[in-house]
């Protein structure tokens, strides 16, 4: 695992003002996007897959559908959130971006 910094919830909820698809959930964030169809949402998460084995990082993911759900916190720190979840999470937003008409 890389390093991390574990964040502060002042740091927490400044990061999320720039990731409008995540929220805080008990000791996680997690975001939530639905897509045009159920290819394009096992894209996404074959897309998230990769990247989170590139930097070491796993989220947990659910997906109903059209419909993938993400949640992340640094199991290392104690299941808290750090800067490792915030760069997923930001890196999920973008690749959700790519895809047309995500809700």
């Amino acid at each position: 695992m890389a390093d991390f910094h574990i964040l502060s919830e002042a740091e927490i909820q400044s990061a999320l003002r720039e990731l409008k698809d995540w929220s805080v959930k008990g000791r996680a964030i997690e975001g939530s996007f639905a897509l045009p169809t159920f290819g394009d949402a096992i894209a996404l998460i074959v897309q998230v897959a990769l990247a989170a084995e590139a930097l070491g990082h796993h989220p947990e993911m659910r997906n109903s559908y059209n419909r993938v759900s993400f949640s992340l916190s640094t199991h290392d720190a104690g299941d808290r959130i750090t800067d490792l979840d915030i760069k997923a999470a930001s890196r999920i937003s973008a690749a959700a971006r790519r895809f047309k008409n995500v809700k």
